[in-house]
């Protein structure tokens, strides 16, 4: 059976994928990668791997999109095909957010921040909170650890990535923008660029039937 792992981004869970998940598991079985125990992409990357016990559809959403390309890089005979969403292959040297020892203890993502990663239309009450709750369920030391991270560039390493590819991005995504997708697609040989329209940056909260249609090509359908 195909497997299909899915990868989170930041301060996210498994519940972020409600929607798309059972469309998925009519294409394989469906498990989640863990990113709360771990403070780099490389180590999240190898417990992850660890887990594969075959070749699988890896999908990966904003720094689960880091993430993702580790695994493609560190395993490609276990990656059989990778998509690569609302992500960057920009490098970020961590400590954002306010985080540190000085800082208050967290304790969910705010109300602003969550709406700016939403297109307008779906800034809505029920999202926000949705997407706060992730982040409360994770908490404070997850937080620190995932702030504290430094999400290398790799734009000189996606040439490596032979598997089909598909990246996918938001048009309307204020975090990461399209031009970002872009330049994966171009160094990914022979990947697909999907742009989904009224979208912010959490695609698969706010567009989860556009998603799973962008992935169509690499679910084998």
């Amino acid at each position: 059976m195909t497997c299909i792992l899915m990868i989170p981004g930041f301060m996210l869970d498994a519940d972020l994928w409600r929607e798309v998940r059972p469309v998925l598991e009519r294409h394989g079985q469906v498990f989640d990668a863990d990113t709360t125990l771990d403070g780099s992409i490389e180590a999240m990357a190898d417990r992850a791997v660890a887990k594969l016990t075959g070749p699988t559809i890896v999908i990966g959403f904003s720094m689960g999109g880091y993430v993702a390309r580790e695994i493609a890089y560190r395993a490609p005979d276990k990656v059989s095909s990778l998509a690569l969403v609302a992500t960057s292959a920009r490098g970020d040297r961590g400590s954002r957010h306010g985080s540190g020892s000085d800082a208050p203890r967290f304790q969910r993502l705010s109300r602003a921040a969550v709406a700016a990663s939403l297109h307008p239309d779906h800034q809505t009450d029920e999202l926000i909170a949705r997407v706060q709750q992730m982040s409360a369920r994770l908490g404070n030391a997850v937080f620190q650890r995932q702030s504290k991270m430094v999400r290398h560039a790799d734009a000189h390493r996606l040439a490596e990535i032979r598997c089909p590819t598909v990246v996918v991005a938001a048009a309307s995504d204020a975090l990461r923008r399209v031009t970002e997708s872009e330049v994966l697609h171009v160094g990914i040989v022979g990947s697909s660029l999907a742009v989904i329209e009224r979208s912010g940056h959490l695609i698969p909260l706010e567009q989860p039937a556009a998603l799973v249609h962008a992935l169509l090509p690499i679910l084998g359908a």
